[in-house]
């Protein structure tokens, strides 16, 4: 799917740097950090996410005794 992305000009010279340095196209790069940094920015927007609805009263949570006695750690 081809998307495209506006850049400011300082991001886009780096870019153009980088590509220039190393043989590679822009499009390498840019697909480099979307495939790398996804990961990062599910887990960050999701856990944020949760700390709100936590905070809204709207997502159970569990002390750490509650979890030790239901995993059966307390002997």
């Amino acid at each position: 799917m081809a998307t495209s992305i506006r850049l400011d000009p300082a991001t886009e010279q780096r870019l153009d740097q980088l590509a220039t340095r190393t043989g590679r196209t822009k499009a390498y790069y840019l697909r480099e950090l979307v495939t790398n940094g996804l990961d990062d920015l599910e887990d960050y927007y999701l856990a944020a996410a949760t700390v709100e609805r936590v905070r809204k009263g709207q997502e159970k949570v569990y002390t750490t005794e509650q979890v030790r006695k239901d995993l059966g750690l307390d002997g």
